[in-house]
């Protein structure tokens, strides 16, 4: 959501939300259909205002931030990334889902002409420049929390949402992989750095972080006010029928189809490396110098991130910066045809890694055990070369 239009603003400037005294107005949640890039893939969540008396028909939308934030993938990394709640007109709104291929459904909000002028009230004060900007937290604090949280604290009772059977029976990382499939590597990368936190069981709110979860509560949702119920959103209306644009980047390596022909030409070196009673430099300082980087960023997400989840990674045991802080020691004994210590270490660690993959608390991508026998071999063949040597 990229996008910031100067209709919405302007028609904010209007005379407040009920000021004719009708009935017309109408609130309701939008929620939007997944899009192809890596932001966009778990949907949108916004409410839309219509006045038709003083001609506004707006967009509330949680979800505007922008890349050429200074430092944007710094502060991304760090968590610190901010959104910004925003006001657009509905017709570019629904245009710029429609040009995407991206369908729009719509729950119109059953509230009383005191909530709906309470809720406007108080997007219109979220909407001030010094309160639209708001730290962003993709589990407990994202576009579809907002709106959420906004549209229960105008209402003048307790919304109830109904027992569902998957509640405390899902994790956010199942959410995830729900929402990833069909973008293997977006899943991929995803995995590696939530850590076994994400696969703790949640609650039905938590899982409300997806809009499509958000728009599932809604539907069966009551709001409670002296012992009195009422539905809190009408069923949800197709607003915009957009067709999804064909995917024609054609068949791709997935991350476990890499994975593996990478751990069978690293057992196809190795052998021929034992063979000729070398230690194959060149492929240590390829396997190693990976490892290392992408434990230096799994490091440094888990002490100095605000992203949650993303702390108790237990793949620090397979890619950590030791891997890279040591490899010009492990180059050095390769080249020398010395036994290193390090090696040994890193062959014990990985040992019983593969060993307890299936007890560790954390669900791992397949795709990294091959690339963990490809780190185990290699650093078993030099236990193998030197004592041959011997």
């Amino acid at each position: 959501m990229l996008f910031f239009s100067t209709t919405g603003a302007s028609a904010m400037k209007s005379n407040g939300p009920a000021a004719d005294g009708h009935d017309s107005i109408r609130i309701s949640l939008l929620t939007c259909a997944p899009g192809e890039e890596i932001y966009s893939l778990f949907g949108h969540t916004a409410i839309r205002y219509e006045n038709p008396s003083q001609g506004i028909d707006v967009v509330f939308n949680y979800g505007l931030f922008s890349f050429n934030t200074p430092n944007f993938i710094l502060r991304f990394s760090l968590g610190e990334t901010d959104y910004q709640l925003g006001a657009t007109d509905y017709a570019h709104f629904a245009a710029e889902y429609a040009f995407f291929g991206r369908s729009v459904w719509q729950q119109t909000l059953n509230l009383t002409e005191r909530e709906k002028t309470e809720l406007i009230r108080l997007l219109q004060e979220n909407y001030r420049p010094e309160n639209r900007v708001y730290r962003y937290n993709f589990f407990y604090d994202n576009c579809a929390t907002r709106p959420r949280d906004k549209i229960e604290e105008s209402i003048a009772g307790k919304v109830i949402y109904p027992a569902k059977p998957q509640d405390g029976s899902r994790s956010f990382r199942n959410i995830v992989h729900q929402y990833c499939k069909g973008h293997p590597w977006a899943r991929f990368g995803i995995d590696l750095c939530i850590g076994s936190e994400a696969d703790r069981p949640i609650t039905q709110r938590q899982m409300m972080f997806a809009p499509f979860y958000l728009m599932d509560a809604f539907a069966g949702a009551q709001i409670e006010n002296d012992s009195i119920q009422r539905p809190l959103a009408e069923a949800a209306r197709l607003i915009v029928d957009a067709t999804p644009e064909t995917d024609e980047s054609g068949w791709i390596f997935t991350p476990l189809q890499c994975a593996l022909l990478l751990f069978i030409l690293t057992v196809g070196a190795t052998i021929y490396g034992i063979r000729r009673r070398t230690g194959l430099w060149g492929v240590d300082f390829f396997l190693f110098s990976a490892a290392g980087i992408v434990g230096c960023v799994l490091a440094f997400l888990a002490l100095f991130s605000e992203h949650p989840a993303v702390s108790s990674n237990f793949l620090l045991l397979v890619f950590h910066p030791g891997q890279l802080l040591f490899l010009p020691y492990i180059i050095y004994c390769d080249r020398k045809g010395k036994k290193c210590w390090y090696l040994t270490l890193n062959l014990i660690v990985l040992t019983l890694f593969i060993v307890l993959f299936p007890l560790i608390p954390q669900r791992f991508d397949l795709a990294v055990v091959p690339l963990a026998l490809s780190l185990l071999v290699r650093s078993a063949s030099n236990l193998i070369v030197t004592s041959k040597k011997k």
